[in-house]
Parts: C-alpha cells; sequence; structure tokens
C-alpha cells in the first residue's frame, strides 16, 4: 500500500526522483496519467490493468468521457536506473508542474502534485467535508 507525502522537485528535463519507499512497491513499469484532481496519477502495471479491466466492463455509453480522459493521456513508462519518472510536457502543464511537487502515496496509486495546489487542497478548510464524508460512509 502506498502512503506518506514527500517533497521533490523536478528537473530540468521533467524528470522525477522517486522516493525508494515508494519506487520499490512501484516496480519498474508504470502507468501515468491524468486525474480529475488535476494532479497525476502512477499506477503499477498490473494495478492500472486491474482498473481499466473494470471500467472497460462498464457500460461504454455510460464512460466514454471518463475513458477518453484517462486513456488520452496514458502512456506506460519505466523507472530509469536512478529511480527517476519523465513527466510528459502535456502532463506537466495539466497538473501545473514546474519545480516544485509532493508525491503522495493513496493506497493503489501514488500522485504527482504541484506542492502550492497540495497545499491548498490539504489545507483545514477541507477537513470538515472528510469529516462529513466519513461520517456518511459510516466510519
Amino acid at each position: 500500500m502506498f502512503c506518506g507525502e514527500y517533497s521533490h522537485n523536478l528537473d530540468s528535463k521533467k524528470r522525477i526522483s522517486l522516493p525508494a519507499r515508494l519506487r520499490d512497491e512501484l516496480g519498474d513499469n508504470v502507468v501515468m496519467t491524468k486525474n480529475v484532481d488535476r494532479c497525476i496519477s502512477l499506477y503499477p502495471a498490473e494495478r492500472w490493468q486491474a482498473f481499466t479491466a473494470k471500467l472497460d466492463s462498464l457500460p461504454d455509453i455510460e464512460t466514454r468521457q471518463v475513458k477518453r480522459f484517462l486513456y488520452a493521456a496514458a502512456f506506460e513508462t519505466a523507472v530509469d536506473g536512478q529511480g527517476r519518472l519523465l513527466v510528459s510536457p502535456t502532463l506537466c502543464t495539466y497538473a501545473g508542474l514546474e519545480k516544485s511537487v509532493k508525491v503522495i502515496g493513496v493506497g493503489d496509486h501514488i500522485e504527482i502534485w504541484d506542492e502550492a495546489r497540495w497545499n491548498e487542497e490539504n489545507s483545514s478548510e477541507n477537513t470538515q467535508d472528510i469529516t462529513a464524508l466519513l461520517i456518511k460512509l459510516g466510519f
């Protein structure tokens, strides 16, 4: 399970060094795509296959926009020998990544956020919404 929050920087070639703790669990081959929260999601190849199998099993008329959103931006990539991933210019623009980023573990995948956007998303103002959702879900 991926967890934790890590501060990193994109280098001049738009590569990000992944924390060893996450990299070991992620494996060598990953799928990178857009996330609806304006960040980037990284999935281990086998988790991506399970995710897309579920998506593909649903009626196309209901999922076609989701499929376009995810599949058009998705690509398989590999972690290099120094533990880095190259982030495509399209995904950098989408997520607003320039230099300072946050890498966070989210259970079954990893997210890469622009640091300022993550700080806003993770602000104390959102805790009331999260509390209400946890209560609604029975926690």
